[in-house]
């Protein structure tokens, strides 16, 4: 018989007879030593993916329960943490009956709206909103915003600013003191193809850091927003006036939208890791 020895969660194997241990055995059944099961430790990174997916949900309930009445025109987000919110926003529109109208912010807003039997419309028959729900990439201590990781920058923007009560839903992980502590990947600037060269040089040139591209993954070649352009990432050094630098960087030929989001936002929520929701509003200027 072979012999089974427990170390730290792991399991070791010695003196085991030739052929008792296949890679079938292995992986097919749980290890049984005198009636005991042996497993490896949990996995960190998945209990912090699993906390971080809790998280959103709690900031994406409170959201749509406290800023969602009847008879109104909601703008609805894109991101992984907009599902929640949707998920809410279609049980509520059940159970209590509500006349709700939705009005997307991108091809994956559009698809959950439809796939949920919620009420589809747009800006050319609802140019005024009566709340609009979005996620962020990063949410600084005034609220101001990154955003554009997804790709969905320009409409995202579009409907936020056609909103009467512009609406932040995020976990944890998203909330900053200042924009870069959290978020590494930079503001994204969505420009048009032919522009992204001279814009890239016109940023660094003016604003330092670096702008690169960004790439496709399952696909070769940059990646192409809904409308058809691309993506410029600009990883910035050190804090920014972010309404000035915005300004600049929308005056620069061939840039259609950048990602930040400054004095848009009225209330954030941020889902915690203690199961709590924690809310900040916008300074009052």
């Amino acid at each position: 018989m072979g012999r089974v020895a427990r170390l730290r969660g792991w399991v070791t194997f010695s003196k085991l007879p030739p052929g008792s241990l296949t890679a079938s055995t292995l992986f097919s059944a749980p290890l049984r030593s005198r009636n005991r099961i042996f497993t490896s430790p949990p996995c960190a990174a998945a209990r912090s993916a699993g906390m971080a997916e809790e998280a959103k949900k709690l900031a994406a309930y409170a959201a749509v329960d406290n800023h969602v009445q009847n008879n109104q025109v909601v703008g609805v987000g894109s991101g992984s943490t907009i599902v929640y919110a949707v998920d809410r926003l279609a049980e509520r529109v059940r159970q209590e009956k509500l006349n709700i109208v939705c009005v997307p912010t991108s091809f994956q807003a559009r698809q959950l709206i439809l796939q949920h039997g919620l009420v589809l419309s747009d800006l050319d028959r609802h140019p005024e909103l009566d709340v609009a729900i979005d996620g962020a990439d990063e949410v600084d201590a005034d609220l101001t915003l990154i955003k554009g990781g997804g790709g969905c920058l320009t409409q995202e923007k579009i409907v936020a600013g056609c909103a009467k009560h512009f609406i932040v839903i995020a976990d944890y992980r998203k909330d900053s003191k200042s924009l870069g502590q959290q978020w590494k990947k930079g503001v994204p600037i969505e420009v048009v193809p032919m522009a992204y060269v001279p814009v890239s040089r016109r940023i660094v040139q003016h604003f330092g850091g670096e702008a690169n591209l960004r790439m496709a993954v399952s696909k070769a070649g940059p990646v192409v927003t809904d409308n058809s352009n691309f993506i410029v990432d600009w990883k910035f050094e050190g804090a920014q006036k972010w309404k000035d630098i915005n300004r600049a960087i929308k005056m620069i030929p061939g840039v259609v939208e950048t990602g930040l989001f400054v004095g848009m936002a009225e209330r954030a929520y941020f889902g915690m890791e203690n199961g709590s929701v924690q809310m900040r509003d916008a300074p009052v200027n």
